[in-house]
C-alpha cells in the first residue's frame, strides 16, 4: 500500500511539476530556455534553407512542413507533459527500488565523476558518452522488428527540411531514454547546464543534417555528421551489404566510420526517401502514431 501511495505521489508530482517547467520557459526567457530556444534554432536553420537550398525545385512549404513542425512542438513539449516525465521518472523509481531490494544504489555503478575533471573535459565525455550509447539505439530501432515499426514514423519523410529532425514517435525517446539511463548513471556528476549545452548542439546538429543544405562541413565531415552523410540514412533503397540501414549517427559520424557503417556512394541530392513499402503508410498525425500498435494487431490476427 505504502509503495502505490508513493507511485500515486510520483505520478502527480511529475505531471505538476512539468506543467509548472513548460510554463515558466514560455513565460520567462532565459538563456537555457528550450522553448524558445528550439524557436531561434529552428528559424535559423530555416533561413539557412532558404538562402542556400539544396534541392532548389523543392517548396519553402515542403510536403508535410506543417505536419513535422507539429511533431516538432508535440515531441518537444506536450509529449514530456502527456506520458514521458512520469514514464522516465517511474522507470527510475522502480529500478532504484530493485537496486536498493540487492542492497546497491546508482551510486554504486559511478566510474566516473565528472565533477572530478576539467569542465571542458568532463563535458565532453559526457557528450561523447550520450552520442555514442544514442547512435547505438539508432542501430537497434533498425534492427530490432518490433523497434522499427515504431522508427517508420520517422522514415516516413518524403522530403527532407529542418522539421523532419523531430518527426518520429513518442515511443522512441521511451526506448533512448531507458538504454541511456545506465551509462549517464555510471559518469554521474552533470548539472542542468552541462545538460542544456549538449541537448541544444545536438539540436542544431541534428536540425541541420535534416534541412534542405548540400554540406559536408570538408574534412569535418569524419567527426560531424551531415546533411550529405544523413540524406543517405533516408535513401529508400539500401545498398545490399546493409540491408538494415547506414549512417546511424546522431551528432557525429565518427561512430560510422569507426564501424564501418558509413555510405555515402555520390552526390544525394535527388534520390528517393523513404522506406520499403512506404506507399501504404499512414499520412496524418494520429494514424501515424497508432500505426505501429495497428500492424502488430493485424500481425497477430
Amino acid at each position: 500500500m505504502e509503495l502505490m501511495e508513493k507511485y500515486i505521489q510520483l505520478f502527480k508530482e511529475s505531471y505538476s511539476g512539468y506543467f509548472n517547467y513548460l510554463l515558466d520557459e514560455i513565460t520567462r526567457f532565459h538563456w537555457e530556455n528550450y522553448f524558445y530556444g528550439l524557436i531561434i534554432v529552428s528559424v535559423v536553420v530555416w533561413l539557412l534553407e532558404l538562402l542556400f537550398p539544396w534541392r532548389r525545385n523543392q517548396k519553402v512549404f515542403r510536403k508535410d512542413f506543417w505536419l513535422d513542425t507539429f511533431y516538432m512542438f508535440f515531441n518537444f513539449f506536450l509529449l514530456n507533459l502527456i506520458v514521458l516525465i512520469f514514464l522516465s521518472n517511474t522507470a527510475e523509481a522502480v529500478f532504484n527500488d530493485l537496486l536498493g531490494l540487492a542492497g546497491l544504489q546508482v551510486t554504486d555503478f559511478q566510474l566516473v565523476d565528472l565533477d572530478a575533471l576539467p569542465y571542458g573535459l568532463g563535458l565532453l565525455v559526457f557528450f561523447l558518452v550520450t552520442d555514442f550509447v544514442q547512435w547505438n539505439t539508432h542501430r537497434l530501432l533498425h534492427r530490432v522488428p518490433f523497434l522499427w515499426k515504431f522508427h517508420q514514423v520517422h522514415h516516413s519523410v518524403k522530403e527532407m527540411g529542418f522539421a523532419a529532425h523531430l518527426r518520429y514517435h513518442w515511443m522512441e525517446p521511451v526506448v533512448y531514454k531507458s538504454i541511456l539511463y545506465i551509462p549517464l548513471a555510471i559518469i554521474g556528476g552533470f548539472d542542468v547546464q552541462d545538460v542544456a549545452i549538449v541537448h541544444f548542439a545536438a539540436l542544431t546538429i541534428g536540425h541541420l543534417n535534416h534541412a534542405n543544405l548540400g554540406w559536408d562541413y570538408g574534412v569535418l565531415r569524419y567527426l560531424f555528421n551531415n546533411p550529405k552523410m544523413h540524406i543517405w540514412h533516408h535513401a529508400k533503397v539500401l545498398p545490399k551489404n546493409a540491408q538494415y540501414g547506414v549512417n546511424y549517427g546522431i551528432s557525429l559520424s565518427i561512430w560510422d566510420y569507426l564501424f564501418k557503417t558509413q555510405h555515402i556512394p555520390y552526390d544525394g541530392r535527388d534520390i528517393e526517401l523513404g522506406f520499403k513499402g512506404d506507399e501504404t503508410f499512414p499520412k496524418g498525425f494520429l494514424k501515424q502514431e497508432f500505426h505501429p500498435l495497428q500492424s502488430k494487431r493485424k500481425k497477430s490476427s
